[in-house]
C-alpha cells in the first residue's frame, strides 16, 4: 500500500503540476495542457484499474484452486461435502 501511494505521489510531481517552463500562456497552451493532463490522468486510472482487475481476477483462481485442494482433501478423509 506504502508503494502505492508513492507511485501516487510521483506521478502527481512528475505529470500534474505546473512547473515555471509548462506554464501556459494562452487560451490555446492552457486548453493542450488540460487535455495533457487529463489524458495522463485517464492513462493512469485505466493502468490501474486493469491491474487491480487482474489481481481479483488472480485471486478468483486462487480461492478455486483453494476449494478443489479442500475437497480432494475431504474426500481422501472420506467426508462428504457440503450439501447444496
Amino acid at each position: 500500500m506504502t508503494d502505492l501511494k508513492a507511485d501516487i505521489d510521483s506521478d502527481l510531481d512528475q505529470n500534474y503540476s505546473l512547473n515555471s517552463n509548462a506554464d501556459p500562456k494562452n487560451m490555446q497552451e492552457l486548453t493542450v495542457y488540460v487535455q495533457n493532463l487529463l489524458q495522463n490522468v485517464q492513462d493512469k486510472f485505466q493502468s490501474m484499474s486493469d491491474q487491480i482487475i487482474a489481481r481479483i481476477d488472480d485471486m478468483g483462481n486462487r480461492i478455486d484452486d483453494l476449494e478443489k485442494s479442500i475437497a480432494d482433501l475431504m474426500t481422501q478423509a472420506g467426508v462428504e461435502g457440503p450439501e447444496k
